[in-house]
């Protein structure tokens, strides 16, 4: 199969021969022919040897995300094996008898840049963060069915929220709007219509379990609850009560039905209202804080401001704490690195003036892996803190 050739620069060719997938419009010398986006191409270096295929995009500063390297092939089987050696990685991390929503394939990590799939409970949400891999949605879909005909109901694309012209977001196969998934043996309503994202937030797993463990017999809030996790594993854990909180009277609502479904007796409180404004007005300290915040910072031109966010945030999440509190306290801005939240966390520690240990730092759960050679893949920081 031939597909039309974008030439680099001599030189620039280094990065791709370290398998980073991402060409820069900076490094582009020239192309074969017109080239449409979304449509897949071939990329070669000054003396014309292939260093891989992928799809082009004339958006952005990313001219191409690179699919195969060297002279691999790109064939009509690439989806299909790229899903089973995914799903295969998740049967060694994941009970499937306790945990049945997961991500499947997490972009980069998984080898297709701009791809998010992932599974509740037999229904399948794809998501395209660029028009190559939203062109390839039908292809995709088939290849689901083909590898996982057993575990196969629905397939539904949810790219409006991520891809501009793209529609409304639709069914692929079947027409199921929600479902119950299971995480840990635990219950959650999960509705990919009509929820943020794909439905539900697969990537704090690990970390709404570790809170459980601090949570028996405590006080907990759950800030930025959403569909309320935290606020479930910390009932599950045995907390003498739990406040969830979020804006959104929608995600409230929600919140409340998690709890209710696991259970419906539970000392559970979900107020509607912004965090910070919450935070500033309460009359109650609690043993166990939760900050999980949406994105503050979305571009490099936002950084600046995202760090003051996140430094008022933790100063009134950690005034809020009881003495010997815990703070879980998170960043999912990719353009606010470790380094940096770490440091921000420590200047609101500062202004507080209490003893503060470190006791965990967080990630993204192993089934949202990082490429080794895409470091950008990491976007969830946490910090796990003892409060005196």
């Amino acid at each position: 199969m031939s597909f039309p050739k974008v030439i680099l620069k001599s030189g620039k060719e280094k990065s791709l021969l370290r398998r980073h997938p991402w060409v820069f419009s900076g490094a582009v010398y020239g192309v074969s022919r017109e080239i449409e986006d979304g449509e897949m191409v071939e990329v070669v270096d000054a003396k014309n040897t292939s260093l891989g295929h992928g799809y082009f995009s004339d958006k952005g500063s990313i001219v191409v995300r690179l699919l195969t390297f060297g002279d691999e092939a790109f064939t009509a089987d690439f989806w299909k094996q790229k899903l089973q050696a995914a799903w295969q990685v998740r049967t060694t991390l994941l009970d499937f008898s306790q945990t049945n929503a997961f991500r499947v394939i997490h972009g980069e990590g998984d080898g297709i840049p701009g791809l998010i799939v992932d599974f509740y409970h037999n229904h399948w949400v794809l998501q395209a963060h660029a028009s190559g891999i939203f062109q390839q949605m039908e292809a995709i879909a088939t290849a689901i069915a083909q590898a996982f005909p057993n575990q196969c109901e629905t397939i539904y694309c949810k790219s409006s929220g991520t891809l501009p012209n793209t529609g409304t977001d639709f069914f692929l196969k079947g027409n199921t709007p929600e479902t119950i998934a299971h995480e840990n043996g635990i219950s959650f309503h999960v509705n990919w219509v009509e929820g943020q994202k794909t439905g539900f937030f697969l990537d704090q797993r690990d970390n709404r379990k570790l809170l459980g463990s601090f949570s028996k017999d405590k006080k907990v809030l759950n800030t930025f609850c959403y569909t309320g996790g935290f606020s479930v594993y910390a009932l599950q854990a045995g907390a003498e009560l739990v406040t969830s909180v979020d804006i959104s009277q929608k995600a409230v609502d929600l919140a409340t039905k998690n709890t209710e479904l696991n259970f419906p007796k539970a000392n559970h409180t979900a107020v509607a209202s912004d965090v910070f404004e919450f935070l500033r007005n309460h009359n109650q300290q609690y043993d166990v804080i939760v900050l999980d915040p949406p994105a503050f910072a979305k571009s490099i031109k936002s950084k600046h401001t995202a760090t003051q966010a996140y430094k008022r945030l933790n100063i009134a999440g950690l005034k809020a704490l009881a003495p010997n509190g815990i703070l879980f306290t998170f960043s999912c801005s990719q353009v606010i690195d470790d380094v940096l939240f770490y440091n921000t966390v420590a200047a609101a520690a500062i202004e507080t003036g209490r003893t503060i240990r470190v006791l965990h730092k967080l990630t993204q759960g192993p089934d949202h892996p990082t490429n080794i050679y895409h470091p950008e893949g990491h976007y969830l920081k946490g910090l796990v803190l003892h409060v005196e």
